[in-house]
């Protein structure tokens, strides 16, 4: 297809009238947006609209992946990445660039007049090209979504996986949720870090609030295990409810070189005396006497 060299002189020529109108449909459709967030819109229209123009003059408007448009996809992949993170969803970040098609098209209108042979083909190339500009944009929206989700569940794992200190050499890693192997990952990390950050000598495991428990989320937790002792800690596992230990006798998996308990507490007594603490159980009067 033969580009229409009219195409950016006449957009140049009506750029300011284009652009007004433009600005005004984008925050007649966004009322409640801050007036920081009307003047962004503001600068960011007339900023893609200089880039659109010398794209037009000096690209192609069906390849908009060549050098001459990589002023334009820059802008339009910032839009998109600030809006993403902003909280907007991809129709209000796509819409940016086809709310331009109504101004657009009526400076066209207005400048060919009867000749409807030329305006057919500005209409339909500009068209053609909003369209590729405004489907990159949406593309770039996905991505940063992408990321944005991507980061927030690292968070949520890291979050999910405390490493309490119960004592001066005793820690305890409270497990709640599924345990797969991307999260198994992550409590093992941070319980290594732990342990060698507080020279702790013993780690409590506590399944508690793990709602199941199968061969693979066993065989998990023989692997943190495992890499505790290699730290030079003794490893424990407290939380081992009536149908988790049937569960894993059924599923023939063998933690008999591991020590486990019912409850956190238990696991705790046994590493205070493991590590020759003792406990002792005083009565008020104790106290009194003391004081």
């Amino acid at each position: 297809m033969t580009q229409n060299k009219q195409l950016p002189v006449i957009i140049g020529k009506r750029e300011e009238e284009i652009v007004q109108k433009w600005i005004d449909l984008q925050l007649a459709s966004s009322k409640l947006l801050p007036q920081s967030g009307r003047q962004q819109t503001s600068q960011d229209s007339r900023e893609f609209m200089r880039a659109l123009i010398a794209g037009l003059s000096r690209g192609n408007v069906e390849d908009i992946s060549s050098p001459e448009w990589a002023q334009a996809r820059e802008l339009l992949e910032s839009l998109s990445a600030n809006r993403a993170r902003a909280g907007y969803s991809p129709t209000e970040t796509a819409s940016f660039v086809f709310s331009l098609k109504q101004p657009l098209f009526q400076a066209l209108f207005a400048e060919y007049g009867t000749d409807t042979a030329g305006l057919g083909e500005a209409v339909w190339e500009s068209s053609l090209l909003l369209d590729k500009l405004g489907l990159a944009t949406t593309e770039a929206f996905q991505k940063t979504r992408e990321s944005v989700i991507s980061r927030q569940q690292e968070e949520l794992l890291e979050l999910s996986t405390p490493v309490v200190r119960l004592w001066d050499n005793v820690l305890a890693l409270p497990l709640i949720g599924t345990l797969d192997s991307a999260r198994t990952q992550v409590v093992m990390q941070n319980l290594l870090d732990a342990i060698v950050e507080t020279r702790s000598d013993f780690a409590i495991i506590d399944i508690t609030g793990v709602p199941v428990v199968d061969t693979l989320v066993a065989q998990h937790l023989l692997k943190t295990v495992a890499a505790a002792r290699l730290m030079g800690a003794d490893c424990l596992i407290s939380g081992v409810r009536p149908q988790i230990a049937q569960t894993i006798i059924h599923l023939g998996v063998d933690l008999s070189n591991v020590t486990t308990k019912a409850t956190l507490a238990d696991a705790f007594s046994v590493a205070l005396r493991r590590s020759g603490a003792r406990i002792e159980r005083r009565t008020p009067g104790d106290f009194k006497t003391e004081a």
